[in-house]
């Protein structure tokens, strides 16, 4: 086949496609077994998508005549797909290295919380922060994502809770998108907490009536473009009706429903979400099974976050019972100033060693279920001819050491690809055994 093409990687020892026939998600067996090629290539094309797929020798004899902006020697490496991280807070000032401290020493996080401290002690600084200070933060922890294997990712406002600052943080997070070479799904996460001076109630009427028109007429010009709407469905915070309330409002004007639910205590999240047609729902550790079930037949998808449930000491979530009861189960990193991780690779390590996942179902929950929990399963979370190249590569014959070498990744990942382009480059490329 001749032309020119943007990137040849070739002659991968595995070439991981996690899908082979289009799946929109993996759950039960489909989860559990990968589809996986080896002594394969891919071929990316100038407009960004993956073109073919298949055995070297087959794609080398295919694209015989073809010229290539970039050809990658893949021998003795593995290819993934780009991870997806499916549920972020990065766009925030001021420091809570303190609170892991009050942490360690037994403070809960409502106590925290409730002290001052958590996400109000992060909202003060980030109503103060200049949009400018924001993004370059922001920009910052993107490519540290990026850098471990991140090529899309959702990213939430939250830390305002005043329309100005929620604002703010999504034109920063809108920026990122244009001018960033990583995908974003942005999020309104105006109700993550109750602002001081306000009730619950409140709040949801000042979201209702005020922040989503707004987020409607700068959709309509162009603007802003926000894709989530989620709310901390929590005791304390915003209960089930405040939270039905301002979810149908967010699906009212396009926006899709993926919220934080039973986390800290059974609130019937799951069930409200299922009933309301919600895409996903994040944290889950106090479901009900009734709520499991109802989540499965919905195909709602459950974003789970192993890093919160470590560093707060929860309960895990009930990931093995998801998994058999057929939910389609995502990963997230949870990234932010109480859950400061980066880390796809470490959050599938967690997820194996913590929920009893095993490394096919991690890795299947950190791609195309993560991208079909933020409706992109038809671009992104597999390497498929049509979809977009987004690719990794690992300096290792064996894709699981991704998983396998906890906090490994900085050596293990010797290229990051998104649309065809390479983003990310380790300096020792090459020049490292993966053992």
């Amino acid at each position: 086949m001749a032309g020119r093409h943007r990137l040849l990687l070739e002659n991968a020892q595995q070439l991981v496609l996690v899908c082979g026939r289009g799946e929109e998600y993996l759950r039960r067996d489909g989860a559990a077994s990968l589809a996986l090629l080896p002594g394969a290539s891919v071929v990316v094309g100038l407009d960004g998508c993956i073109k073919a797929v298949g055995q070297a020798d087959v794609i080398r004899n295919q694209f015989s005549g073809a010229t290539f902006e970039r050809i990658i020697d893949c021998s003795g490496k593995c290819v993934l797909p780009g991870l997806v991280d499916a549920h972020t807070h990065p766009v925030w000032a001021g420091d809570r290295v303190h609170e892991f401290a009050m942490k360690l020493a037994g403070a809960s996080y409502m106590e925290i919380h409730q002290a001052g401290g958590g996400i109000h002690f992060t909202v003060e600084h980030t109503r103060k922060a200049s949009e400018e200070e924001l993004f370059n933060t922001f920009k910052h922890r993107l490519e540290r994502m990026r850098g471990a294997g991140s090529t899309l990712v959702e990213c939430k406002s939250g830390y305002g809770l005043n329309l100005e600052t929620e604002l703010k943080m999504l034109r920063v997070i809108e920026r990122a998108k244009k001018s960033m070479d990583i995908g974003i799904s942005s999020t309104y996460c105006g109700a993550h907490s109750v602002p001081k001076g306000k009730t619950a109630t409140e709040a949801t009427d000042d979201i209702i009536n005020n922040h989503l028109p707004k987020l409607k007429e700068l959709k309509l010009s162009g603007e802003v473009h926000v894709n989530n709407i989620d709310v901390f469905c929590e005791k304390g915070v915003f209960d089930l009706d405040s939270t039905r309330r301002i979810l149908q409002a967010g699906k009212d004007i396009g926006l899709q429903i993926n919220f934080h639910g039973d986390e800290l205590h059974p609130m019937k999240s799951a069930e409200l979400g299922a009933e309301l047609g919600a895409r996903a729902i994040s944290h889950l550790e106090e479901v009900s099974d009734e709520g499991i079930t109802a989540m499965a037949r919905a195909k709602c998808a459950a974003v789970l976050l192993p890093t919160t449930a470590y560093m707060l000491r929860l309960k895990q979530p009930p990931a093995r019972k998801m998994l058999e009861e057929g939910v389609i189960v995502a990963l997230g990193s949870d990234f932010n100033p109480n859950a400061y991780c980066f880390s796809m690779p470490m959050v599938m390590h967690l997820a194996c060693v913590n929920m009893k996942m095993s490394m096919n179902e991690a890795l299947a929950a950190a791609t195309i279920n993560a991208a079909y929990a933020l409706g992109k399963s038809d671009t992104h979370g597999s390497i498929e001819t049509g979809k977009q190249g987004d690719l990794i590569i690992i300096n290792s014959s064996r894709w699981e050491h991704l998983i396998y070498q906890f906090g490994g990744h900085e050596a293990l990942i010797d290229y990051v690809i998104v649309k065809g382009k390479v983003v990310y480059q380790n300096e020792r490329c090459g020049t490292m055994s993966s053992y």
